[in-house]
């Protein structure tokens, strides 16, 4: 059974569970009390309404948690990997190769939705695209 996500502009999804558990805010909410009783949904399930995140940014986020869906969840932490700016995968940085809004409205809703990787490879697509600018 698929969750039932709503965006700001009201067009609603039907998200498999796998790919919307990529979302610790969503993880969180299938896990706990919020909308599901338990931990899969149902068709009686109300919608999750995701109130900063429009239609067309969250066809792209969930294009990329579909496409990392198998991705180990927990990735071991190297905080030397995390400060490397070089390391993105070529799906990632063909997929983040967008105007800069959009860029950073997948990175607003990558944070809002809790989802680290999205949120990481858009930190570091920034990072890339501004290093060796002025600040003028």
């Amino acid at each position: 059974m698929p969750v039932k996500l709503v965006t700001s502009d009201a067009v609603a999804f039907d998200v498999d569970v796998v790919v919307a558990r990529q979302s610790v805010m969503l993880r969180d909410i299938l896990d706990g009390t919020h909308c599901y009783v338990g931990p899969e949904p149902t068709e009686d399930d109300e919608p999750i309404p995701l109130q900063y995140v429009n239609a067309d940014i969250l066809r792209k986020v969930l294009q990329w948690c579909t496409h990392h869906k198998d991705d180990a969840l927990q990735q071991s932490h190297d905080k030397n990997r995390d400060h490397r700016t070089d390391d993105i995968p070529s799906w990632d940085q063909e997929f983040l190769r967008v105007d800069q809004g959009t860029l950073f409205e997948i990175l607003m809703a990558a944070k809002y939705l809790d989802i680290e990787g999205l949120l990481g490879a858009c930190c570091k697509s920034v990072v890339n695209m501004v290093r060796g600018k002025t600040p003028e």
